[in-house]
């Protein structure tokens, strides 16, 4: 299956039949649940409201779930589609269209912290001939670095292309003065591995950043595998249960049909003799 992006710019894929189709999907819709969830818990906020920026809010799911948590929260994404669905769901954040590579424009220090879900890879692909992947990440990094107050975490759920794109993505996060790394949940699992990137905008003063442990990484299993786990073995148990099935064709079996036939009375059945339902030998 195309990765999205390599199909069309994120304006253009999607437009209104996809921004529609893609908020109206419930496996979709919880996933991104989730993937909120663990970003909102990797940024490690103090107690209370924080005031939080949703980099590619599309149709405002993920905003949902800082809403939920009693955050204020600030959306922006290039597709209008998807704005538009958000207004119409009638999200409490405040939206923005804006392209994440043409920087963010808002004034030095105004968030607590930031989240991104499904969304940086975007900015790797040069859709356009305009479009150099470096500088549209360097312009993304040191605005939003500069946005952030002092200490904040910018944490991005991805789906990286290659190691290339991920080594460029920290690269140039570092040079925009960003600190962190990669974080990989359930990194054995096929399903359920998700790559998260915690960035740390400078250092607060007596904190020092320590970067949160992966799920999984000690090997337990996603939730939801368990239960496939479960479910296959009830399964299994289940079949094993079965009574073995009897050899058929035997005499007794053959006897059987021809009695029926007998009864049906629709066509002549043969006598039954010695050699009723013998084994022949093989020939060779």
């Amino acid at each position: 299956m195309s990765r999205p992006e390599h199909i069309a710019p994120p304006e253009i894929f999607y437009g209104d039949d996809e921004a529609r189709k893609y908020t109206d999907n419930s496996r979709i819709a919880s996933i991104q649940a989730e993937m909120a969830y663990r970003a909102l818990e990797l940024l490690n906020l103090p107690p209370g409201p924080a005031y939080l920026l949703d980099i590619g809010c599309g149709s405002g799911l993920s905003g949902e779930i800082l809403e939920e948590e009693g955050h204020i929260w600030v959306g922006m994404d290039i597709s209008p589609s998807m704005l538009d669905v958000a207004r119409e769901r009638e999200v409490e954040g405040d939206l923005l269209l804006q392209d994440a590579g043409h920087g963010v424009g808002y004034r030095p220090g105004t968030f607590d912290g930031a989240i991104s879900i499904s969304v940086l890879q975007w900015l790797c692909n040069a859709d356009k001939t305009i479009n150099r992947p470096k500088a549209r990440l360097q312009r993304f990094f040191s605005t939003l670095y500069a946005s952030l107050s002092k200490g904040a975490r910018a944490i991005f759920q991805f789906y990286p292309e290659n190691d290339d794109q991920i080594q460029l993505i920290i690269d140039v996060a570092t040079r925009c003065g960003f600190e962190g790394g990669l974080l990989i949940d359930y990194p054995n699992s096929k399903k359920a591995k998700k790559y998260y990137l915690c960035l740390f905008a400078g250092q607060q003063t007596g904190v020092r950043n320590e970067m949160p442990r992966a799920l999984g990484e000690d090997g337990e299993l996603h939730p939801d595998e368990e239960k496939s786990i479960a479910y296959e073995k009830r399964r299994a148990v289940q079949r094993s249960r079965k009574p073995s099935r009897h050899a058929v064709k035997d005499k007794s079996w053959i006897q059987h049909k021809k009695q029926i036939a007998r009864d049906r009375g629709d066509k002549p059945v043969a006598k039954d003799s010695k050699f009723t339902g013998r084994k022949r030998k093989v020939r060779f």
